[in-house]
C-alpha cells in the first residue's frame, strides 16, 4: 500500500526537525521553509508526495516531530495515519 504526505508549506516555520529526521525526503529552503524533495507542487503552495511501505515509519517520526503540525500522512483511502 502507498501512502500519500502532504506538506502544509505556507504555515511551515522552518525548525527543521523533518530535514534531520528524514534527511532524504526533507531539505530546507532559501527562504528558511522546508520541502519535500520530489514533491508535487501544488497551486496553494502546499506539496504532496506518494511513499511506499518501507518510507512510512521514517516519514511518520518526520511528521510527528512538526511543532506546528504541517506535516500529514494518509493511506491511500484517504485515511489520516499522522
Amino acid at each position: 500500500m502507498a501512502y500519500v504526505v502532504e506538506h502544509d508549506r505556507p504555515n511551515c516555520i522552518g525548525c527543521g526537525s523533518c530535514c534531520v529526521i528524514a534527511e532524504g525526503f526533507w531539505e530546507l529552503d532559501d527562504d528558511g521553509k522546508a520541502n519535500i524533495t520530489k514533491a508535487e507542487q501544488l497551486k496553494n503552495g502546499q506539496q504532496r508526495l506518494e511513499i511506499k511501505d518501507k518510507d512510512l515509519e521514517i516519514m511518520k517520526d518526520a511528521a510527528e516531530s512538526c511543532p506546528v503540525n504541517v506535516i500529514h500522512i494518509k493511506d491511500k483511502t484517504g485515511k489520516s495515519i499522522v
